[in-house]
């Protein structure tokens, strides 16, 4: 018996632990599961006001990136839907600067005349306008909207603003002035995202025609001097013409390429190889160059003949005017964030007053030199610029401080591998 009662005390007293230990797991759960609830609740957003903040930015981000490339069918297409929740409409359509239907979502598709319609209005007059229910008439009885407000997308211009298209906001009830402002602040909005994409056109439109002057500035000179040197060599050294020819034909190859804005440093270098073997061809002796490139630099980016100008400067006016032999050095360094790259020669140099005055003249000292300081800065920013240290009789250095890594800035050349020493 008292085994037996033994042996029933043990059963009870491993039922309440393991009851016990139930409870406390499901305790600590608890605890973990409230943990959780409220760390969330501290994260999420809390209010309707914070709510309404976050959708509407979320939104706007939606419907930014395709206006930020500009106002086409195909765009205006992808942020239709955003930008009518940004309205709180039943509808909305986007019209083009011509007056042409680029995008429509929602209801009231088959008012789409009476939509260009006010559009077009808008479009002349530059102004918002709210339509009532008898500007948007139609036969068809089961048809919700009541209304609608239109208001032109309007970019800055000297003359006060452009329109370059119209945002038209229906509604299924005579238009509340909650649905006016807000087709008008969604229409300032989305004209300014449009205004972006001009920008960045305007932008790339003007690298590309800063290369091309760079490109008729420079060219006529080396092309002269480079056919010169070749054709000095045909008769007594054959063999060495032909690969002048070649050196030649891959430097103009790389110089008048129809692709790219930005190229690394290993490219310009290598187009530089070549046209300094042209240059070496033609001064002979008196030409001495040395290169001091740190291999971990050579994939750096930098906008396209970045540095060839500076290379072509030395040679062309460093040198040229000097009796003897002229050294020109290109050094590029690693300084951490930057890439340092300095192109000197120790020829004639001139007076540092005036070198602004004569930059921009083709015959004068220094040719390029003004291109490519507003390269420099136009991409990396007014710090990027070109520093250049002359003195009549004491040579030129040209320093160029490039970032390793800069948003938006990508060679479309694959970097080349090795290093020039």
């Amino acid at each position: 018996m008292q085994a037996g009662r033994g042996r029933n005390y043990r059963g009870v007293r491993s039922n309440i632990i393991a009851a016990v230990a139930v409870l406390v797991l499901l305790s600590a759960l608890a605890i973990a599961v409230y943990a959780v609830v409220r760390s969330r609740a501290r994260r999420g957003i809390a209010t309707a006001s914070q709510r309404a903040t976050y959708d509407v930015l979320h939104l706007a981000g939606i419907a930014g990136e395709p206006l930020r490339g500009g106002l086409t069918t195909a765009n205006a297409g992808k942020a239709i839907r955003p930008l009518r929740r940004l309205t709180g409409s039943a509808g909305l359509a986007v019209i083009d600067g011509d007056g042409g239907l680029l995008a429509y979502d929602g209801l009231g598709a088959h008012h789409r005349d009476q939509v260009i319609a006010a559009g077009s209005r808008v479009l002349g007059t530059g102004r918002a306008t709210v339509l009532g229910a008898r500007d948007l008439a139609c036969d068809q009885l089961e048809c919700t909207i009541r209304g609608a407000v239109a208001a032109p997308l309007l970019t800055p211009s000297a003359a006060g603003g452009v329109a370059v298209g119209a945002l038209i906001a229906l509604a299924d009830a005579p238009p509340a002035p909650g649905l006016v402002q807000a087709t008008i602040e969604t229409a300032i909005w989305t004209a300014t995202q449009i205004a972006l994409a001009e920008l960045e056109s305007s932008r790339e439109r003007l690298a590309r025609a800063e290369v091309r002057a760079l490109r008729a500035q420079i060219s006529p000179h080396f092309i002269y001097n480079a056919l010169s040197a070749i054709a000095s060599f045909v008769r007594t050294d054959p063999e060495h013409a032909r690969d002048l020819i070649l050196d030649f034909a891959e430097f103009t190859r790389y110089s008048f390429r129809a692709h790219g804005e930005f190229t690394t440093l290993a490219e310009e270098l290598h187009a530089i190889d070549r046209y300094l073997t042209i240059e070496r061809a033609r001064f002979g002796e008196r030409l001495e160059v040395r290169l001091q490139i740190a291999p971990e630099v050579l994939p750096v980016t930098m906008p396209y003949l970045c540095l060839q100008p500076l290379v072509e400067n030395a040679v062309r006016h460093g040198l040229a005017g000097k009796t003897g032999v002229g050294m020109v050095t290109i050094e590029a360094r690693d300084t951490g964030a930057h890439c340092v790259i300095t192109v000197e020669d120790d020829g004639v140099g001139m007076d540092p007053a005036a070198l602004g005055q004569t930059a921009s003249d083709e015959d004068a000292a220094h040719v390029g030199l003004t291109n490519v300081d507003e390269r420099l800065r136009s991409v990396f920013g007014d710090e990027f610029g070109l520093v250049v240290e002359t003195a009549p009789g004491a040579g030129t250095k040209v320093s160029v401080r490039v970032p390793k890594f800069h948003p938006g800035v990508r060679s479309s050349q694959p970097a080349a591998t090795g290093a020039a020493s």
